[in-house]
């Protein structure tokens, strides 16, 4: 049997520790830290080359911290396995003290890279693109909150120049650019008395000019709302040019964020329809073009778990079992760890299903039929969330297998 060494790396901002051991407790070097400059990057390449026989080097997914060390073992050709931390919390290494290190990590990774040689799964150029999925729907939902804060700040000076003009529009978002019809009516029209001063046919003229000239839908019915709210609603800021900065400064803040969601949305669905399983992602109940990638960003490769209840056991949605002695408790919690956008997107597709109630949806009825036992709204989310994990498994699942299949007949 060829010699294996196994290299543990412990990750943090900056830089890292390097532990290398072998079979029978053997450790090669002491761990040695390395700092993420490009001259000792080149140095600990140079260093791992040198190690006799098969080298796997394995690091934990610490948020982004990892990237400049585990690409630049890649690159250098090495087998590189990027594990969830999880993962390497909840192994133990027979170490009876819980001794926690930066040089204790390392040595305990690299004995996890021992303990599950032929498990670890190398990464690959697919697992970029899968990294960059998942960074570009982080953003996005940070971007999103931006959104909503900026949206709430506008409403509360539109309630004093305005009140209620917000709620006259339907929120639907330009294709275009991301803007929301709303939020530019009132760039400028961003005072009840710049529309209450003129009769309802002038404005109902300017108005009209003004959706055509930013490609909106006009109507006269619309129209006429619009100038009854400036009639009767009551402005408590002046109309004055201090007002009219601070409004048309809003707008800008808030469509500057709209415009990169819709980048974010679009390259989200770019990088996403590179994956093989997309299509086979956006066919499940709830899925769209921003819940798809969403989901599939989070998740990953889904061929690295085991099952279907492994991968649910993943995203924390099933209650964990607590038993000891006589005890066994009934009535649970869900698990408040992994991804909580994870969560949160599989809750946004149950949600959907509900909303659209459809016979044919297998995660309505199945949530329907939870809520006709008289469960509680959580419980039968929590229940849907994990019906559509197990389909995620099987469909996704179905397409590597088939790929799989057309390369063994190909060979």
């Amino acid at each position: 049997m060829n010699q294996i060494t196994s290299v543990g790396i412990d990750v943090s901002k900056g830089f890292s520790m390097v532990a290398i051991r072998q079979p029978g407790g053997v450790i090669v070097e002491p761990p040695f830290r390395v700092n993420h400059t490009s001259r000792e990057l080149n140095a600990l390449v140079q260093r791992l080359h040198i190690l006799p026989g098969e080298i796997r080097i394995v690091m934990e997914h610490t948020s982004c911290y990892w990237r400049p060390i585990g690409l630049t073992l890649v690159n250098a050709g090495f087998f590189v396995s990027i594990v969830n931390a999880m993962l390497i919390h909840d192994f133990h290494d027979n170490s009876i003290r819980r001794v926690k290190t930066d040089r204790a990590d390392a040595l305990k990774i690299a004995n996890y890279a021992l303990t599950f040689w032929t498990e670890l799964k190398p990464y690959s150029p697919e697992d970029e693109l899968r990294q960059l999925l998942k960074m570009q729907c982080r953003l996005y939902e940070r971007t999103l909150s931006t959104s909503v804060t900026l949206r709430n700040g506008l409403i509360s000076l539109l309630d004093q120049t305005f009140p209620e003009i917000n709620r006259m529009f339907h929120p639907l978002v330009k294709q275009s650019n991301g803007h929301v019809k709303w939020v530019d009516f009132v760039k400028t029209y961003w005072h009840k008395e710049k529309i209450a001063t003129m009769t309802e046919s002038r404005f109902m003229d300017s108005y009209r000019r003004w959706c055509k000239r930013e490609h909106y839908q006009y109507y006269t019915s619309h129209a006429r709302r619009i100038y009854g709210l400036a009639k009767e609603t009551v402005a408590s800021m002046p109309r004055s040019e201090s007002t009219r900065q601070l409004i048309c400064q809003a707008v800008d803040s808030l469509n500057a964020v709209y415009e990169a969601l819709h980048q974010l949305r679009k390259e989200m669905l770019r990088l996403a329809q590179q994956l093989p399983e997309f299509e086979a992602v956006m066919s499940l109940p709830g899925a769209g073009n921003i819940t798809g990638p969403k989901l599939m960003g989070e998740i990953g490769d889904v061929r690295r778990f085991t099952s279907k209840r492994a991968l649910v056991a993943f995203a924390r949605v099933d209650a964990m079992p607590y038993q000891s002695g006589i005890m066994d408790s009934h009535s649970r919690r869900m698990s408040k760890r992994g991804s909580p956008l994870l969560r949160k997107t599989l809750f946004q597709m149950c949600s959907i299903c509900l909303q659209l109630s459809r016979v044919d949806d297998p995660v309505y009825l199945f949530m329907d039929r939870k809520r006709g036992e008289g469960k509680q709204f959580y419980v039968y989310m929590v229940a849907g969330a994990a019906k559509l994990f197990r389909m995620y498994y099987a469909r996704a699942k179905s397409v590597f297998d088939a790929d799989k299949e057309e390369n063994k007949i190909t060979a």
